[in-house]
C-alpha cells in the first residue's frame, strides 16, 4: 500500500514539475464562479452594440446551467438557463433562418443526462427545440449515447445549419454524429446526415471546433491529436491530418479558432495538464507557440476577433478555469 500511495505522489508532483515555464499572462477579466464545474465558453458578439456582447459557459451536473456573462465577467441572471441536466460544450451560430423572413442567432449545448442537445435563440434565450434533440439514437450501449461536445457549423455553399456531436465514448471509426438543423411550419427539427470521424479509443473526445469559412472542423483525440475533417457533409469523410501531438503533455483538450477576413488566423488548443495553450497555424496547422495563461486544467476555449471594448480591442479569447470561473483576454496578449 505505502509503494501505491508513494507511486500517486510521485505522479503528482511530475504534473506539478511539468507546469508550464513560460512567462504567464494574466487575464484581463476573471468571472464570478458558478454553482458546480465549470467545462466549456461560447461568445456571441452583439450585432448593435460589441460592447454588450455575452460570454456563456457551461456548468456541468444534474443542476446544472448555462451560464451567461458580461464583458466584466458578472452573471447576467436573466440570460443565464438552468435546471440543465449536465451540460457539456456550447457553440454560437448566427443567422439562422427560422421562417422566410426571420433569423436569429443561436446557442446550441448537450445536454449529456438526457441524451440530447439543447437550441436557445440569442439574446432573448428563448427554447426553440420543443425540450431537446435526442442525438445517438440507434447506439445500443448506452455509454455511447451520452453527448459531451458540440459545434455548429454554417455551410458558405448553402447556408444550412448543422450540429456536429461528440460523445463520452465510442466507436473507433463514425464516432462524431451530424445534424442538420431545420426549420419549417410545425417548428424547429434535426435530422442526422452523416456519421464520420475516427477515435483512438485511448481517452474520450470532447472538444469540437468548426472553421465554417473554410468548411473544416476540427475535433482532440485527447491522448492521440487534433484531427481534421470536411465539415461540409458532400466532401466525404476522408481525414485530412492528425497533428501536433508531439507539442502536448497529456490531454489535448479545448479548441478555439481565430479566424480573419484575408484567410490567416490560429488554432488554439489546451495543453490541460501543461498549464499551457498551443497555437497552430490556421492556413497549415504548423505549430507556431505555446503560451501560458495562469488557467488550471482548462478543457473548453473560445475565441472572437473582432475589437469588443476598452479591455478587448484586439477580440476576446476566453478560457474555462478549474476554479468554477472563466477567464477572459484581450487576443492582443496572446500573439504578442
Amino acid at each position: 500500500m505505502k509503494n501505491i500511495f508513494a507511486y500517486l505522489i510521485l505522479g503528482s508532483l511530475a504534473i506539478s514539475c511539468n507546469q508550464s515555464k513560460l512567462i504567464p499572462i494574466t487575464p484581463d477579466v476573471i468571472t464570478e464562479r458558478t454553482l458546480n464545474d465549470t467545462d466549456d465558453p461560447a461568445i456571441w458578439v452583439n450585432p448593435q452594440n460589441a460592447s454588450k456582447s455575452i460570454v456563456f459557459g457551461t456548468d456541468k451536473e444534474t443542476n446544472g446551467a448555462i451560464y451567461a456573462f458580461d464583458l466584466e465577467g458578472k452573471i447576467i441572471e436573466e440570460k443565464t438557463i438552468r435546471n440543465i441536466q449536465r451540460p457539456n460544450n456550447v457553440d454560437v451560430e448566427y443567422g439562422f433562418q427560422l421562417n422566410d423572413s426571420v433569423t436569429v442567432d443561436v446557442i446550441a449545448f448537450t445536454e449529456r443526462e438526457k441524451q440530447q442537445i439543447r437550441l436557445f435563440s440569442v439574446p432573448d434565450m428563448k427554447p426553440l427545440d420543443g425540450g431537446g434533440f435526442p442525438v445517438f439514437e440507434d447506439e445500443k450501449v448506452f455509454e455511447q449515447k451520452l453527448p459531451m461536445g458540440i459545434s455548429l457549423y454554417k455551410s458558405p455553399v448553402d447556408s444550412s445549419m448543422y450540429a456536429i456531436v461528440g460523445r463520452k465514448t465510442g466507436p473507433r471509426d463514425n464516432y462524431l454524429y451530424q445534424y442538420k438543423v431545420m426549420a419549417d411550419s410545425t417548428g424547429v427539427k434535426t435530422d442526422l446526415v452523416r456519421k464520420f470521424g475516427k477515435f483512438s479509443g485511448q481517452k474520450e473526445i470532447e472538444a469540437i471546433a468548426v472553421d465554417d469559412e473554410k468548411g473544416l472542423v476540427y475535433y482532440s483525440d485527447e491522448g492521440v491529436c487534433i484531427r481534421k475533417y470536411y465539415a461540409e457533409p458532400n466532401m466525404g469523410n476522408e481525414e485530412l491530418s492528425c497533428f501536433g501531438a508531439e507539442h502536448f503533455l497529456q490531454d489535448i483538450e479545448g479548441i478555439a479558432i481565430a479566424t480573419y477576413s484575408d484567410g490567416e488566423g490560429y488554432i488554439i488548443v489546451s495543453d490541460q495538464q501543461q498549464g499551457q495553450f498551443n497555437i497552430f497555424s490556421r492556413k497549415d496547422n504548423t505549430f507556431i507557440k505555446a503560451v501560458n495563461l495562469t488557467t488550471l486544467e482548462t478543457d473548453g476555449c473560445e475565441v472572437v476577433t473582432v475589437p469588443l471594448n476598452d479591455t478587448f480591442p484586439n477580440g476576446l479569447f476566453a478560457a474555462m478555469n478549474d476554479e468554477k470561473n472563466f477567464y477572459f483576454y484581450d487576443l492582443g496578449k496572446l500573439m504578442d
